[in-house]
Parts: structure tokens; C-alpha cells; sequence
């Protein structure tokens, strides 16, 4: 059951990232992406399914780095 709630909240929340990267609401689209990212590879690797892992495993530290980027642009509007 919980592969169910992974998988599901993982794609709601990817297609919402998705959303408000269209919108241009940064940074809750990197974060909310990210989450739902970090489902699927959870959910890719309790099934073992390689390509889910590959995939979405490969997301996580592209959208870290998008964060890390975004604060070290942003740093004297959080000091």
C-alpha cells in the first residue's frame, strides 16, 4: 500500500513542480519537484526497477544544485 501512496503523491508532486516552474514561482517549484522526485526513487528502489532509479535518482542532485544556486543568488535577501 505504501508503493501506492509513493507513486502517487511522487507524480502529483512532480507534475506540480512542473506547474510552478511554468508559473515561474521560484524556489517552491525546485522544492516541491524535489520531493516528488525523491518518492519515485524511493518507490523505484523498494520495487527495484533500475530506469525509475536512474531517473529520477539523477533528478535529486540537479535540483540540490538548483537550490544551493538559488540561495548563493539570494544570500543578502536571507541575511
Amino acid at each position: 500500500m505504501i508503493n501506492f501512496y509513493l507513486k502517487w503523491s511522487g507524480t502529483a508532486l512532480v507534475l506540480s513542480g512542473i506547474l510552478l516552474h511554468n508559473l515561474n514561482i521560484f524556489p517552491l517549484n525546485i522544492i516541491i519537484h524535489l520531493i516528488g522526485v525523491i518518492a519515485w526513487s524511493i518507490y523505484g528502489w523498494k520495487i527495484k526497477d533500475k530506469a525509475i532509479i536512474t531517473n529520477f535518482g539523477l533528478q535529486i542532485p540537479i535540483f540540490i544544485f538548483g537550490i544551493l544556486n538559488y540561495v548563493v543568488n539570494n544570500f543578502k535577501n536571507f541575511v
